[in-house]
């Protein structure tokens, strides 16, 4: 764990990460204990915080965070979040931008995963892990903290010592699916179905990301832009899918890019169970090189259909993108990956109610399953798992 952490592939791959956090992948900042002076919404917006001096509101000047009031007693302030995208949190940022003489001096951060949709009150019986220590905090200063708790979290708790304002809490890490709400057909490279982005030639105005975020982008600014290319090459992006499978269909969405949208657009794909990614002879044509037009969603059925794992989006020359949508059929072993990589990373006690719950086991063999370890996932499913699909 650390903080500041100067710029390595390590630190370029953790900030690549979408927050799952944010609010334009369904986050929420459910409850906090205290908002006397700015309301716990603030931490997860997807902008950056602003600030305009000498503007006063009934209870003060007005902060865009999250800031409480001076504690007279012993204790800390502590903000309740449902991830919009549950995952393997890889780095947490604690920004306390203008925040200067009121920032808090320490935080610290708890995870856990729970069933269902319970209420804060019930939230406070859950079981809740560190995956922060109290540690200190630079007021004015994005804290950058590396975490690698090794469990698929649904909720993150925030917490003040003692109290103070935070404009800002992003929790970047890996999605991980849920595969009793995913089909067999379904958006392969989505976030949200577990698809991560794992290269890009250019992301200088926006991450790569927000091609696989869910729903509409609202503004140009929530979709992938690349700079000016001055040469003769082009730009690209590449994705992992969520399960192997075969698309069939996809969305390029040019929508809000219309003086930067791509010219043209090809998609090619490669199986990583049979060839490697990195090697360009690995990869092969899905969807020829196409003319795009400015603010559009064109839909593709693609004309080579062949199961894949990865699927890279070249653009030519430059310019962005709103969305990538990969819509197709899962492979049976990809959704049997899709099962024994969720089951593998859920904390014991969720993993208890997922057998003795969907899964219909008694306590006995629910314990029995647990003792065996890990799933393989590169092999058959127990039966007892084979109900969640």
């Amino acid at each position: 764990m650390s903080r500041n952490q100067d710029t390595t592939s390590e630190d370029a791959y953790r900030s690549s990460l979408p927050d799952l956090a944010s609010r334009v992948y369904g986050g929420s900042a459910e409850y906090a204990n205290d908002e006397f002076f700015a309301e716990r919404e603030n931490l997860l917006k997807p902008e950056e915080p602003t600030y305009q001096p000498y503007s006063f509101g009934h209870k003060g000047q007005i902060y865009d965070g999250w800031e409480t009031r001076r504690r007279r007693e012993p204790g800390f302030d502590h903000a309740l979040v449902r991830l919009g995208l549950p995952g393997l949190i890889r780095r947490l940022v604690v920004d306390t931008s203008f925040f200067k003489g009121n920032y808090p001096p320490e935080v610290s951060v708890q995870a856990c995963a729970v069933e269902g949709y319970p209420d804060p009150a019930e939230l406070e019986h859950a079981e809740w892990e560190e995956i922060l220590p109290p540690s200190p905090v630079e007021g004015h200063t994005r804290n950058v903290f590396d975490v690698d708790p090794p469990h698929r979290y649904t909720h993150v708790r925030l917490c003040m010592h003692p109290d103070g304002g935070i404009a800002r809490l992003r929790v970047h890490g890996e999605p991980v699916a849920d595969p009793r709400w995913v089909s067999d057909r379904f958006d392969l490279g989505a976030l949200e179905n577990g698809g991560r982005v794992t290269g890009c030639s250019n992301m200088f105005f926006s991450s790569p990301s927000n091609l696989f975020a869910p729903g509409l982008a609202r503004v140009m600014g929530e979709g992938w832009e690349t700079a000016r290319r001055r040469d003769d090459g082009n730009d690209w992006v590449s994705v992992r899918l969520a399960a192997a499978g075969t698309v069939e269909r996809a969305e390029v969405d040019t929508s809000h890019f219309k003086g930067n949208a791509p010219g043209w657009a090809s998609l090619s794909g490669c199986d990583a169970r049979e060839a490697d990614p990195e090697d360009p002879a690995s990869w092969s044509e899905l969807l020829p090189r196409t003319g795009l037009r400015p603010d559009t969603c064109h839909r593709f059925r693609l004309p080579v259909r062949a199961e894949v794992t990865h699927v890279r989006l070249d653009v030519f020359p430059d310019g962005g993108m709103a969305r990538l949508r990969l819509h197709g059929r899962a492979a049976e072993d990809g959704l049997r990956h899709l099962v024994a990589r969720w089951f593998n990373q859920l904390p014991p006690r969720q993993a208890r109610e997922v057998l003795t719950g969907t899964a219909g086991l008694d306590e006995v063999a629910a314990e029995a399953l647990l003792a065996r370890g890990p799933i393989p996932e590169d092999a058959e499913l127990p039966p007892e798992l084979t109900g969640l699909l």
